[in-house]
């Protein structure tokens, strides 16, 4: 078995998702997803469970192969989320994050505190330079989350993404290791 944690606080871990979570990941997508959908690419609608099991193959597969990883935000005992640190680019040192939290669990800056240990770690125990996140402009939480961060404001990508027959700009937000390292002195 592929294992991964990182513990956020006392009652917040992130870890890997393995096989036998699929049922609360599904369960956790089918509850929250229609407000995500505005934002996300796929075909989330047919979202079935054993697609959700491969899913969590293919991101098991990603980890051991140091290619990237997506983790699960488990708060109290229950999954709230996700965090996906996107396919690394090894030569440049780069990667991108993106996030999601079920509406329960909103309000809370869980998934700012979560997302700040997956970028202490990328820096840290990674070694990469440079993550991104890039979010619609109108995706007013997921860009907080960003700015929370003390990630940059670098710039718009306009119509950067087909979205469901529409559109989509794209705000992009960049912090660097060495903004991190002033952060934390």
């Amino acid at each position: 078995m592929v294992d991964f944690t990182l513990r956020v606080d006392e009652q917040t871990e992130l870890r890997l998702l393995q096989e036998e979570d699929a049922e609360e990941e599904l369960a956790l997508w089918r509850e929250n997803h229609k407000e995500y959908l505005r934002w996300f690419p796929g075909d989330y609608e047919s979202k079935g469970l054993e697609g959700t099991r491969e899913w969590i193959r293919s991101n098991l597969e990603r980890f051991s192969s140091n290619r990237g990883f997506a983790v699960g935000i488990w708060h109290q005992g229950d999954l709230a989320g996700m965090i996906d640190l996107q396919e690394i680019d090894w030569v440049n040192r780069k990667s991108g994050l993106a996030y999601w939290l079920g509406a329960a669990f909103q309000g809370k800056g869980l998934m700012t505190m979560a997302c700040r240990a997956v970028v202490d770690h990328a820096f840290g125990e990674m070694k990469l330079n440079r993550i991104e996140i890039r979010c619609a402009p109108d995706n007013v939480k997921s860009c907080a989350v960003a700015q929370r961060l003390g990630f940059k404001h670098e710039g718009v990508l306009r119509q950067s993404e087909l979205l469901r027959g529409r559109y989509l700009d794209h705000v992009v937000y960049a912090i660097l290791r060495e903004d991190h390292a002033r952060e934390h002195i």
